[in-house]
């Protein structure tokens, strides 16, 4: 007889393994990049209208609060790039072995944090 299936799942308790959770990340950076995508163009849109829009641009991307919302897009978008890269290579059947799947996870996932760690540099 088959043991009783549990009646419900507790999510903090399973562990995903790292390969499952750079994959999550990237959908849900993927996610956030589309959501943001129209506001990123509406700032861009005003930052061109004239001298004193981008004045007023500036401004506003002057406070360490949207500089950090900058940073969060940045890092969607090079988790998103990154995760991406690893995923077209996983469908070329390179990297499906367990080691080489864990090894490229952290790979994204440092790879990613380094990026963006630069992009902080150049933005703050």
């Amino acid at each position: 007889m088959a043991p009783p299936r549990p009646k419900y799942l507790n999510l903090i308790q399973i562990r995903l393994p790292l390969p499952a959770l750079v994959s999550i990340l990237h959908r849900a950076s993927g996610a956030v990049l589309f959501l943001i995508l129209p506001f990123l163009l509406v700032l861009f849109e005003w930052s061109l209208e004239s001298p004193q829009t981008f004045a007023r641009f500036k401004t506003v991307f002057s406070h360490w609060a949207i500089k950090l919302m900058l940073v969060g897009a940045a890092w969607a978008y090079l988790h998103h790039l990154c995760a991406g890269i690893r995923h077209l290579a996983l469908d070329l059947d390179y990297g499906t072995e367990l080691a080489a799947a864990r090894a490229s996870s952290w790979a994204v996932l440092a790879v990613s944090v380094a990026l963006t760690a630069a992009v902080a540099t150049v933005i703050w």
